[in-house]
């Protein structure tokens, strides 16, 4: 059974490369229509490693249009107001807000933070992206671009890893480059999945408000997901736009790694619970070596092995031609396996998570309660 699915996953993963370069094929580029006036949202918490590179790579962006950006903290001691400030001094002429509002809302402080600092934007589009966020170049244009298209009422952006902070944060980059990032491009590639991700989150201010504004996902863990879902749900479609940006990756240790790794693995679990089930399949290496040992070698097993880390290495290999930059080692890939099959292992035995520092209870609708 073991080799079967290892054999399963093997092409899973050549199909998930194949795919990932369908994701990543920008559309002919239509530069006769206006730019819209994009307002970034930005939530910020503390001075992370490599929040500076992160947020410079917004300011830099050559977008055509009208642009803001919102900064907001919740604690009047942030750190992060100080790389606000360093911000302002070293790009005077963008049009810069810093919102510092404690003003509680709900259990998720994420989008607490949003709420509050909505009221200060000004422009008809909205682009809310994690403070972790590195854009690529071209990045607000493809956002704004795809968001034109009919019908459309929010667009995401695949990710991929980026180490920030060391050793450990290589190791979870890379389960985002080599693992989530293929996992992506399959799940929308095959119709399977209509992602909406907090890289990046763009609708205008009338479909935020059509779907309840921030306020409805207040006490929601995937709060990005059920944007998404809400959004859909108003008759809307939510696209991938083509842009591939880089989440940097902060972890300082292996148990911050399983941390973030099972709060993100026990969310996708909470909204998908039969898709996230399915995904067995996506850890072909882990696969094949069990079926090694439970059949002393068998020649199937040893085959499906073989098929596995050839598979999982093309993987790496398209990933990092995609990204024009390398996330990791190759001969670290059936270690980055293991780490994360343990972590999808896990997820079905926790029931509450770690979030900046905060414990919550999830239940299976994925509504948080602070423990």
């Amino acid at each position: 059974m073991f080799a079967v699915l290892a054999l399963a996953g093997a092409a899973y993963q050549l199909l998930s490369a194949i795919l990932l370069q369908r994701l990543l094929t920008p559309p002919a580029q239509d530069e006769a229509h206006p730019a819209p006036g994009l307002t970034v949202l930005k939530p910020l918490h503390g001075a992370e490693p490599g929040l500076r590179v992160a947020l410079e790579s917004l300011l830099a962006q050559d977008y055509p249009g009208a642009l803001q950006v919102v900064f907001g903290v919740q604690d009047p001691t942030d750190p992060a107001q100080a790389v606000v400030g360093e911000l302002r001094r070293a790009f005077p002429d963008r049009d810069m807000t810093l919102v510092v509002d404690a003003t509680p809302h709900g259990a998720n402080r994420k989008i607490a933070n949003l709420i509050n600092m909505r009221g200060r934007a000004r422009h008809e589009v909205l682009i809310v992206a994690d403070s972790d966020i590195v854009a690529a170049p071209g990045y607000l244009r493809g956002v704004a671009a795809a968001l034109r298209e009919p019908g459309v009422g929010v667009v995401t952006c695949p990710y991929r890893g980026q180490a920030a902070a060391g050793g450990w944060s290589r190791l979870a980059a890379m389960g985002l480059s080599y693992q989530f990032l293929p996992s992506v491009a399959a799940g929308v590639g095959l119709g399977m999945a209509r992602p909406c991700m907090g890289s990046t989150i763009a609708l205008r201010t009338e479909t935020l408000d059509r779907i309840g504004g921030f306020e409805a996902f207040a006490d929601v863990l995937a709060d990005d997901y059920a944007i998404g879902a809400a959004v859909r749900q108003a008759g809307l479609q939510s696209v991938v736009a083509p842009v591939l940006v880089a989440h940097n990756s902060v972890e300082t240790g292996l148990a911050e790694v399983v941390r973030h790794e099972l709060r993100w693995a026990r969310t996708v679990r909470a909204v998908d619970p039969a898709g996230f089930a399915g995904s067995v399949v996506t850890y072909p290496t882990p696969l094949a070596i069990l079926g090694v040992l439970f059949t002393a070698g068998a020649p199937l097993a040893l085959a499906a092995l073989a098929a596995a880390l050839i598979c999982r290495t093309w993987v790496w290999r398209e990933v990092d031609r995609a990204a024009t930059a390398s996330t990791g080692p190759w001969w670290g890939l059936p270690l980055r396996d293991g780490l994360s099959f343990a972590v999808f292992l896990g997820s079905f035995f926790v029931r509450a998570v770690d979030w900046r520092g905060d414990r919550f209870q999830v239940d299976d609708k994925g509504a948080l309660t602070r423990i």
